[in-house]
């Protein structure tokens, strides 16, 4: 009896069949090693209507649905696999991306083959450089724009935001970056093929933290503080690191950044000139004032490298050195501010001087009173109208009015009564009528002055530049954030209570004693003391020593902090003390002094960076490893 076709197809025959509509292309049913066949089941033949509801292997539906269903799933798993790989791809686009932003730690040197490939090298760095440089800049503008833009009229928010972003000091800091790190890179790769004569050995790594630097040995072209492979061909057997002595850790050079530490060491000279000249060069697109100010602090950055250098060198160490060097720029700063206001930045004294919550009018007696031994009956004025004075205070500073009338109506050689050759406390805290309450109500006008400040400074750098740390563990950060803070600004308070408690008692002492009655019992040993000495207590180098002391608060901050305040503070102190003693104006004066001093601190800069960069400050280190990264 014959059959119909398509009663005689076997599950096992080949059967190529349209799948998922007319027009796409045909698959063929025909087994593979990964084909399973259908089984048939060992039942009794279904009714047609269980045939119609059950699957059977033997019938055209069943094979077609059954294709159907596993096309759908190969087409399932390849899209799948399609997005794997779109989204593996996207991670690495990102991560190649991030890479020209931000420079990943452990980046391997850049082996160059000769001057060219340096150019090639130096120009490439250069435009990253000078992007990334662009990007902060405008991105710091913008956040000051922010700020301003609800004072701003609407139509010129715009314009502001414009300016912020494209404005000319975006692009000069942009260009001073960029060809700061093009002339170095240059400079650094090409001098070895330059002077070939005294280019390095290609061939050893020695440790990164090797305390023994001797400027006559072959120096590696390349350091890492991690295992280097062997060397293709070379004795496989062999290590490439050599290690002479035990290494300890250093400074605020953590063990994470020990182990990822890599860069290229050179001669200390060829590092030294390359800073120079590119430090020297690059500065000059900034603005003459911006110029001085950077120049200043790179000058003091160099100092502080080349001393932990020559210090853990030679072995020596001074106890709470950064705490010192505060405490004698502060004395000297304090001094500037309070009698030669000409040796500091305008700006510097105005932010000085609303952080000590004083009255402008009560630094200007003080400067007249005892630089001329006058006052200004203006100024007394000013600080007797003001609202918050008290009746106390405000007597005292009338009866102040009127012994210097009277005095200036005397005769010569006739006795003067006791008049204040300094600004008296009635005129410096006039809120508060006693001495001794001062210190707590200026503690917390001062912190909570600078909370909102110091709490930017550790919130956001903890959220922004730790996200993986944070995400973990939020609270944690926060609660680091918020200790932070609260000794920032207690530290501040504690520096402006100590000033102006020393300045209240020697203020006091020196009246008390001018004015000792006959009758007191302390009145014969009092004789005794020279009046040359007693008016010690109110001379000008008197504002040193309060300032001096102030500079214990920084004990009250956090160790790894003291270093960067003190770096931060000692160029104003060293302009003030220059200006002091020489009476000149200091770099302004001569031209292209401040492209020099950064030419001089760029390249004690470099020099570290480059064989020794444990020494410089963690700060300093990450930032020229972002800009300028090995090599």
């Amino acid at each position: 009896m014959a059959h119909d076709d398509r009663d005689t197809l076997s599950p096992l025959s080949p059967l190529t069949v349209p799948v998922l509509g007319e027009g796409r292309p045909t698959f063929s049913t025909a087994p593979s090693r990964s084909h399973t066949p259908f089984k048939r089941r060992r039942s009794q033949s279904p009714t047609p209507s269980e045939a119609e509801s059950e699957f059977n292997p033997s019938s055209n539906a069943s094979i077609r649905r059954a294709i159907l269903s596993y096309e759908n799933l190969v087409a399932l798993a390849d899209a799948q696999e399609r997005l794997k790989y779109v989204l593996a791809n996207r991670r690495e686009t990102l991560k190649e991306a991030r890479k020209i932003v931000w420079r990943d730690r452990g980046e391997p040197v850049a082996e160059l083959a000769d001057v060219e490939e340096c150019l090639k090298w130096a120009l490439k760095g250069g435009l990253r450089a000078a992007t990334l440089a662009f990007n902060i800049r405008a991105g710091f503008n913008i956040v000051l724009a922010l700020i301003r833009l609800p004072s701003v009229p609407k139509k010129h928010r715009l314009t502001l935001i414009q300016r912020a972003i494209f404005g000319l000091d975006t692009w000069r800091f942009a260009a001073m970056l960029g060809s700061f790190v093009s002339l170095y890179k240059f400079l650094l790769n090409a001098l070895p093929f330059l002077i070939p004569s005294i280019r390095a050995p290609q061939n050893e790594y020695p440790s990164a933290f090797d305390d023994e630097d001797d400027e006559t040995e072959d120096l590696p072209t390349t350091v890492f503080d991690i295992t280097v492979p062997p060397t293709p061909g070379g004795n496989t057997g062999t290590p490439v690191m050599l290690t002479h002595r035990q290494r300890t850790e250093r400074l605020s050079l953590s063990t994470q950044a020990q182990r990822i530490l890599i860069r290229k060491k050179t001669r200390r000279w060829h590092a030294a000139l390359a800073g120079a000249i590119a430090g020297g060069l690059g500065v000059l697109w900034e603005t003459r004032g911006r110029r001085v100010t950077i120049a200043q602090q790179l000058f003091v950055r160099g100092l502080q490298g080349t001393y932990n250098l020559y210090s853990s060198k030679y072995n020596f160490h001074i106890p709470h050195g950064d705490v010192l060097v505060f405490s004698l720029v502060c004395g000297q700063i304090l001094y500037g501010f309070l009698l030669r206001p000409d040796s500091l930045p305008r700006s510097y004294t105005n932010w000085v001087a609303s952080a000590a919550k004083v009255p402008h009018a009560c630094l200007r007696m003080n400067y007249d009173m005892v630089r001329n031994h006058t006052v200004n009956l203006q100024d007394v004025d000013s600080i007797i109208a003001r609202p918050e004075i008290t009746p106390s205070n405000k007597t005292l500073l009338l009866n102040l009015k009127d012994t210097f009338l009277e005095i200036q109506t005397l005769p010569p050689g006739a006795p003067a009564p006791y008049f204040p050759h300094y600004a008296t406390c009635s005129a410096i805290h006039p809120a508060q009528s006693s001495c001794w309450s001062v210190p707590t109500t200026r503690f917390f006008e001062v912190a909570r002055w600078m909370l909102p400040i110091y709490g930017a400074l550790h919130f956001v750098p903890a959220v922004l530049f730790k996200r993986s740390t944070f995400m973990q563990n939020p609270w944690k950060v926060l609660f680091r954030a918020a200790i932070g803070t609260g000794r920032s600004s207690a530290f501040l308070g504690i520096f402006v209570i100590i000033y102006q408690s020393m300045n209240c008692f020697k203020n006091q002492s020196h009246e008390y004693l001018s004015t000792l009655s006959p009758s007191s019992p302390f009145y014969p040993l009092v004789q005794k003391i020279p009046k040359s000495v007693i008016d010690l207590l109110i001379s000008k180098y008197s504002f040193f020593v309060p300032g001096l002391f102030s500079g214990l608060a920084l004990f009250v901050e956090e160790k790894r902090r003291r270093p960067e305040l003190a770096m931060y503070v000692l160029p104003k102190g060293l302009e003030s003390l220059w200006i002091v003693a020489t009476g000149k104006v200091g770099l302004k004066r001569w031209k292209g002094g401040e492209s020099l001093l950064t030419a001089i601190g760029m390249g004690m800069v470099m020099s570290t960076y480059q064989n020794d960069p444990q020494h410089l400050s963690g700060l300093v280190r990450r930032i020229l490893y972002q800009f300028i990264g090995p090599n």
